[in-house]
């Protein structure tokens, strides 16, 4: 790759950064002072703006430049003029007063209000608005401006949930907690960002320190670095030559060599692979799908150290990995080959205008020969219009928000084969419609051979993961084992074996406890999560001290229900510290439901019930409608004998959230402990038809309806839900028990020796086998 990394390049103007260290900007030996350094604080854009000219120039016209705007005349693209917009019977009206921008629409109680739009967000391919409320809320409205142009369907208002009523009360409506810029948002359009939220008085007092994508909000503060270059310019030479002054202390950097171009005497610099991956961290604070827990974040870290990275999941991505959701760039591109190559993000594209290097496929072909792939023997779409590009094949899009499109960056090969065999998507299809999967693959194996190669090779395994499959432990291992597989594909696998932990898998969180990728050894975190801490804490006890806070936050979790007295004297200091950090991390986001109960189940493990009583009963201040809270906060009753209370909290998130099947389902466990079965009858029932897939839900309720008398009821509850999960090795049993208790002997064997077949070494599963042959007189399997 010929282009450089952002963080140290070189340009012909001088010198257009520094090298960068843990906490700012590196000077080269000669120039440092002896004494203490002085802080590290932000200076702004406009401050580097007199020597990087020429990146200014670039940045000014980029997105980032626009990522946050106050709203004026002169920022906002929208229809001010008086315009309106329908959505669902709320009549929605844009219009200007003295030089501001206003909107009148549903306020937080259902009610037509007039607000002031105080901020801009984004210019293309849309822009939203943001309301500031008088508790320091910033709420982004959820109709936005199509700024695309009329003839691609833009100039237009537009709502960005078209397709369903979002009232008020609920969590996504503007005025709402899914909607608030500053949890949601402010960390990615603004630089220097401090929440400031109050927990105590429910207000945020949230400040930047530049409003848009600054500068600094990639490179890191800024002050050492511009106090030097104002104190230090005679530091370049007398021969006018400040690169050849550069390349002497820039060979200090740690994986980097500057060697002398042989054509122009330039400095040229290659990188070693840890290098380029300190980029794409960069650019992962903000193209990732993540939770910030600390506002430390240092440039080039790994994004694991104060953010906890979402990995493959359904819902999120698909089997293979290609991107479900709005996952955003960071995940997929850290599965691709070319990441794994050691190709950046700056590589593709300029990082300061914040676009493709190069047009089209130009991009593609500084690596990949043109005569290899940009030819009709490789793409196979001669004279096609539009023509097909090599985004449009290893790039699919999908579009979110309604109107913005993305590509897909794991950049992988089109699997129509995974399509006809997992359902997953590929770009064949997207393309051809109107064809089956398995044409595609026919396709495929037509023009290049009958072998897939492929670089994610990973697809069965989550699909197997996903649908409960007995094969999945299995498969998951051999990803998680595999050392060439992408280190987020890894670290997914180890958080699915979490119900599959066995002794023949151990040894893969093991190993993942000590891999160079902090996102695996949370990974191994996450699957040894269900196994009691007093089993693993000498394997997971170093981890309270590792480099990375989300790796010690994790570990802490992991261990936190090991009392006091059995933790060893050698480990009770790391441990508490680690505490701290994992409080501290829940405090940050204090104004979030999702911070607040795992604060609580941190203090339920620990055993400080009060405690954890008072941190759910927050989470559920802040959203009613959180159903684990709730759920959580029920079970912490039912340890305290107190299961009236817990009916009474479950009672009450119900009424705010009629549709949450794990809801229904806890208070069912509620009501049988009170023996009130008709009424928990009731709620498991309802929990089933909510989610019929969950095959916890509908086995729960069969043993339910067994245990009241309604035998023939209970078995076709279960055989419906044996049609959807034919591996369920819960459901299996019970059918063969209650099959058998019925008077159903040889329905009773089918069911055991399809289970014994998945459970080859379960010897009750065996013994069931040969005790329900012998009463039909049949001969042992043996």
């Amino acid at each position: 790759m010929g282009a450089a990394l952002a963080t140290v390049a070189v340009l012909a103007g001088g010198l257009a950064l520094l090298p960068m260290t843990e906490r700012g900007f590196v000077l080269p030996n000669a120039l440092r002072s002896s004494g203490a350094p002085a802080a590290l604080d932000f200076v702004g854009s406009e401050s580097c703006a007199g020597c990087h000219q020429a990146e200014n120039a670039l940045w000014k016209e980029s997105q980032h430049k626009h990522a946050m705007q106050h709203a004026t005349l002169a920022s906002v693209l929208g229809n001010f003029d008086d315009a309106s917009f329908d959505y669902f019977g709320v009549h929605s009206r844009f219009f200007k007063k003295d030089s501001k921008l206003f909107v009148e629409t549903d306020g937080p109680d259902g009610k037509l209000t007039t607000f002031e739009v105080k901020y801009t967000f984004g210019i293309d391919p849309l822009q939203q608005y943001l309301i500031e409320f008088p508790d320091g809320r910033v709420q982004a409205l959820s109709i936005a401006w199509d700024s695309r142009p009329k003839g691609q369907g833009g100039q237009r208002w537009f709502h960005l949930y078209p397709d369903e009523e979002i009232k008020h009360d609920d969590v996504l409506h503007w005025t709402k907690l899914n909607q608030n810029w500053n949890f949601m948002c402010a960390e990615c359009h603004s630089t220097g960002v401090r929440k400031n939220y109050d927990a105590a008085t429910d207000r945020f007092a949230t400040t930047w320190r530049e409003i848009s994508v600054g500068c600094e909000a990639c490179h890191g503060k800024g002050s050492r670095h511009v106090n030097w270059a104002r104190s230090q310019r005679s530091w370049f030479g007398k021969d006018d030559d400040p690169l050849k002054g550069l390349a002497v202390f820039l060979n200090e950097r740690d994986g980097v060599t500057w060697n002398s171009d042989p054509k122009t005497g330039n400095p040229q610099r290659s990188v070693a692979p840890a290098i380029t991956r300190r980029e794409v961290e960069t650019c992962g604070l903000c193209h990732a799908r993540r939770g910030a827990f600390s506002e430390d974040w240092v440039p080039g870290h790994p994004l694991s150290d104060t953010h906890t990275i979402t990995p493959l999941a359904p819902g999120l991505y698909h089997a293979d990995g290609q991107m479900h959701d709005e996952v955003y760039n960071y995940g997929p591109f850290k599965q691709s080959k070319m990441f794994a190559a050691g190709v950046t993000c700056s590589d593709c594209h300029e990082p300061h205008a914040a676009r493709l290097r190069t047009p089209g496929d130009g991009v593609c072909v500084q690596c990949h020969a043109s005569d290899k792939y940009e030819v009709a023997s490789h793409n196979r779409h001669e004279g096609v219009t539009p023509a097909v590009t090599c985004a449009s094949c290893h790039m699919p899009v999908s579009t979110y928000m309604g109107v913005d499109k993305r590509h897909d960056h794991s950049l992988r090969i089109p699997r129509p084969d995974l399509s006809a065999k997992l359902g997953t998507p590929n770009a064949c299809n997207t393309c051809h419609a109107d064809k089956s999967a398995q044409w595609a693959a026919d396709a495929i194996e037509r023009w290049h051979g009958p072998l897939r190669k492929g670089f994610q090779n990973y697809a069965e395994a989550f699909q197997a993961s996903w649908t409960d499959r007995t094969d999945a432990a299995l498969l998951l291992a051999a990803v998680a084992g595999e050392p060439t597989a992408p280190a987020i594909a890894r670290a997914s696998a180890l958080g699915e074996l979490r119900s599959r932990v066995s002794p023949t898998n151990i040894e893969l969180a093991r190993k993942g406890l000590v891999d160079p990728d902090p996102m695996v050894r949370v990974g191994a975190l996450d699957m040894l999560e269900g196994v009691p801490g007093e089993r693993i804490w000498p394997l997971v006890s170093p981890l309270l001290t590792d480099p990375s806070g989300g790796v010690r936050i994790r570990a802490v979790s992991v261990l936190a229900a090991v009392p006091p007295a059995d933790r060893p004297a050698s480990d009770r200091a790391a441990f508490a510290q680690a505490e701290a950090e994992f409080v501290a991390a829940q405090r940050l986001n204090a104004d979030r439901p999702e911070a607040r109960s795992a604060l609580g189940s941190f203090y339920a493990r620990r055993r400080l019930t009060a405690d954890a009583e008072s941190e759910y009963k927050a989470a559920l201040r802040l959203s009613p409608q959180y159903a684990p809270a709730a759920i959580n906060l029920a079970d912490l009753y039912r340890q305290l004998g107190r299961d009236g209370d817990g009916e009474g909290i479950l009672r009450t998130a119900i009424s705010s959230s009629r549709q949450d099947a794990g809801l229904r389902h806890a208070l069912g466990l509620t009501l049988i402990r009170q023996k009130r079965r008709d009424d928990a009858l009731d709620e498991f029932r309802t929990a089933t038809e909510l989610e019929p897939d969950q095959s916890h839900y509908a086995y729960v309720y069969a043993v339910a309806l067994h245990s009241s008398g309604r035998v023939d009821e209970s078995i076709e509850v279960l055989k419906k839900n044996l049609a959807r999960h034919p591996d369920d090795r819960d459901i299996l049993l019970a059918l063969a028990t209650f099959s058998r208790d019925a008077g159903n002997v040889a329905e009773a064997l089918d069911y055991a020796e399809r289970l014994s077949r998945i459970t080859s070494n379960d010897r009750g599963a065996a013994a069931l086998v040969d005790a329900l042959r012998r009463q039909l007189n049949k001969p042992s399997a043996q």
